[in-house]
């Protein structure tokens, strides 16, 4: 499959072709993943504490890489033990859309707390 930014895209600043290529890297296992021709690639900057309950989305499959400050948090919905990841490694979660999904089992997710923590943003 081949990768094209869409035409609203702007060109990416100088500097950030290594960032630009990592997160088409990104969208290429996605793709592979799902089987997938056309990817919705969010990129935000989020600035304070965002999605904070535990969730699933309804989706199939979700992506999910923080480059910067702490990762996403997860947990087992049966389970108190919440998990982190690092900034930078990829989280891949099953949705609600996901053939087969149950809720036993299932794991949920939400953005880390920022505020407070010394996050830039």
């Amino acid at each position: 499959m081949t990768v094209a930014l869409a035409a609203s895209c702007t060109r990416p600043p100088p500097g950030s072709e290594v960032l630009v290529e990592d997160m088409l890297d990104r969208v290429r296992l996605y793709q592979r993943l799902t089987g997938v021709g056309n990817v919705r690639f969010p990129l935000e900057r989020i600035f304070g504490d965002s999605c904070r309950r535990f969730h699933v989305d309804h989706v199939t499959l979700r992506l999910l890489c923080t480059y910067a400050s702490p990762g996403v948090q997860w947990k087992f919905t049966d389970a108190h033990a919440i998990h982190e990841t690092k900034a930078g490694v990829v989280t891949v979660l099953k949705g609600l859309c996901s053939p087969g999904w149950s809720e036993t089992g299932a794991v949920l997710h939400h953005s880390p707390p920022l505020f407070g923590a010394g996050c830039p943003g």
